[in-house]
C-alpha cells in the first residue's frame, strides 16, 4: 500500500519561504500522480499542485492562487515530492497534506480522486 509522510512545516513570518517534503513509499503503479493540498481551520481542503509520476514529459499543475509562488517537484526516483513555497502570507496558514491517486494520471483535485493521504504538516505564517 502507498504510504505518504509530510515534513517541513514550520512557523514563519510574512514573506518567508518553506519547503515541504512528502516521502512516498509503496507506490506500485508505474504511472500516477501526487498532489499537495491544504486545509485551514473552518475551511474545506483545497488542492494546490499536482505532479505526474512515471511520465518523461509530465507537467506539474497549479491552481491560480499559488502558481506564481509555489513550485512542486520530485526527486529523480520519485520517492520524495517537494512543495517550495515563497512569499508566504497569513492566508497560507493551514495544515498541508500530500496525497496519491489510484489512477494512472493526474486527476482533478476533487477529494474522491485521491485515496491515500499523509498525516499533514502545519504551516503557520504570522504578520
Amino acid at each position: 500500500a502507498v504510504q505518504l509522510m509530510e515534513s517541513g512545516g514550520d512557523s514563519v513570518q510574512t514573506g518567508g519561504s518553506l519547503r515541504l517534503s512528502c516521502a512516498v513509499s509503496g507506490y506500485t503503479n508505474t504511472r500516477g500522480c501526487v498532489g499537495w493540498f491544504r486545509q485551514a481551520p473552518g475551511k474545506q481542503r483545497e488542492g494546490l499542485a499536482r505532479i505526474p509520476r512515471g511520465y518523461d514529459d509530465g507537467v506539474p499543475y497549479y491552481v491560480d492562487s499559488v502558481k506564481d509562488r509555489f513550485t512542486i517537484s520530485q526527486d529523480s526516483d520519485e520517492n520524495t515530492v517537494y512543495l517550495q513555497m515563497n512569499d508566504l502570507t497569513p492566508e497560507d496558514t493551514a495544515m498541508y497534506y500530500c496525497a496519491a491517486t489510484p489512477l494512472h494520471f493526474c486527476p482533478a483535485f476533487g477529494l474522491g480522486n485521491w485515496n491515500t493521504w499523509g498525516q499533514g504538516t502545519q504551516v503557520t505564517v504570522s504578520s
